[in-house]
């Protein structure tokens, strides 16, 4: 889900990867349906259509769990969290030296924020953050 979208996120651009996210998400708007994606993720249509990775994690994570074989939005969320501090851990990477690396304005803790859920961030963003993090694992 989402941080599998890749196989090797830190070979691809950043742009590479979002778009490897946009892909995944827009397979499951075709598979479910626009109508029940948008009511899943609690936004309208349109912005289904055209801003899929400005939403939340939780707000993609509600449109992934309707896909057949996929785990509760919960789980989906859960293990993406676990995946950015796993990779955080095995890279000796710390939020000020990530927030530094993320290509968009944020501090260290609006970035461990971020990872723990504690402020919503876009996809866009935590895509950004799930590539710095990969681009330092495979240095």
């Amino acid at each position: 889900m989402l941080y599998d979208a890749v196989e090797q996120p830190g070979a691809v651009s950043l742009d590479e990867l979002r778009a490897a996210y946009d892909d995944e998400l827009r397979s499951a708007i075709d598979a479910i349906g626009l109508d029940t994606a948008a009511d899943a993720a609690g936004v309208s249509e349109e912005t289904v259509e055209n801003g899929v990775l400005d939403l939340t994690l939780e707000q993609a994570a509600s449109i992934l769990e309707h896909v057949d074989g996929n785990p509760d939005a919960d789980a989906i969320v859960f293990e993406y969290r676990d995946h950015l501090l796993m990779g955080m851990t095995t890279g000796i990477l710390d939020v000020d030296t990530l927030a530094a690396e993320v290509d968009y304005d944020a501090s260290g803790q609006e970035v461990q924020q971020a990872i723990e859920g504690r402020i919503s961030a876009p996809v866009s963003e935590l895509a950004a953050i799930h590539h710095a993090i990969a681009v330092r694992n495979e240095r």
